[in-house]
């Protein structure tokens, strides 16, 4: 557990916002949202140190924070549910906590109002189903079960597109000088971009990433024409089952993993499956 709080990282801009509102009189309403965030990304990061993730680093923002993970997709979907649902959960015993320290020597009424203002608001934020809020990679983690991947992470991707243009035309109609809400808005834009700049590597490193973990336990039979190629073949691998591909009429089956050898292999990747036989 030790190894995990080593992990922390601050970002600068923090420290800046941190001296601003030490300045303007802000400084209580700072380091209440910081604790907030810290506690938030805590509770992602515990359940995914239980499950044995490896864990990259916590950062801590100044509108947020973000656990970074070395998995890519390959975890069970339940592991991946309760890592994500374990950052909201920790508002809820937050906001409890506070009642109870109501007019205690260091906590009033009104300080309990803004915790609880500051708690919902982080809360309500990360449930948006947007990438890469903790709604977004829900809505994916449910997606990928019932769907192949790259299915999984095209749909997702496109719905969090479209839901990012309506948080963007409320923000500029109804709050349009929110300076907290521009950088978030900002920020998502961002991470879009260079998500969709890095989409095929997303998909390689999941495949990559497979041949290196043990099999799924569930098999899935795919009946797949002779012509199919095998590029084409590993967007049907869904993450939760082992695939055994049946070729055309005659039955003759191919394993997961040949095909998942022959797609990095350069000579092999666009060849029909046929022409594994």
């Amino acid at each position: 557990m030790i190894s995990l709080f080593r992990k922390i990282k601050i970002h600068p801009i923090f420290w800046a916002i941190l001296g601003v509102g030490g300045l303007t009189g802000l400084f209580k309403e700072v380091v209440m949202l910081f604790f907030i965030v810290f506690v938030h990304e805590l509770g992602h990061s515990i359940m995914a140190y239980h499950y044995r993730w490896r864990i990259k680093k916590i950062l801590l923002l100044p509108f947020g924070g973000m656990a970074e993970t070395e998995e890519y997709g390959n975890r069970p979907v339940k592991e991946e549910v309760l890592v994500i649902i374990c950052g909201p959960l920790q508002h809820i015993w937050l906001i409890i906590v506070s009642y109870f320290l109501i007019n205690t020597p260091l906590w009033s009424e009104a300080d309990h109002q803004q915790f609880v203002f500051y708690n919902l608001t982080i809360l309500i934020f990360n449930l948006l189903p947007i990438l890469p809020l903790d709604g977004g990679k829900l809505l994916f983690s449910l997606f990928s079960y019932f769907s192949p991947f790259h299915k999984a992470y095209r749909i997702s991707f496109h719905s969090s597109i479209l839901l990012l243009v309506v948080l963007t035309a409320f923000s500029l109609i109804y709050i349009p000088f929110h300076l907290n809400l521009i950088v978030i808005v900002i920020f998502l834009w961002v991470h879009h971009y260079l998500e969709y700049k890095q989409r095929h590597f997303m998909f390689i490193r999941f495949l990559l990433e497979r041949r290196k973990v043990p099999p799924p336990p569930l098999e899935k039979r795919l009946k797949v024409l002779p012509t199919l190629t095998v590029a084409d073949a590993m967007k049907e691998v869904n993450r939760q089952k082992y695939h055994l591909f049946i070729i055309g009429n005659n039955g003759v089956i191919l394993e997961e993993k040949e095909v998942l050898e022959a797609f990095f292999n350069e000579k092999k990747r666009f060849l029909p499956l046929l022409k594994l036989l």
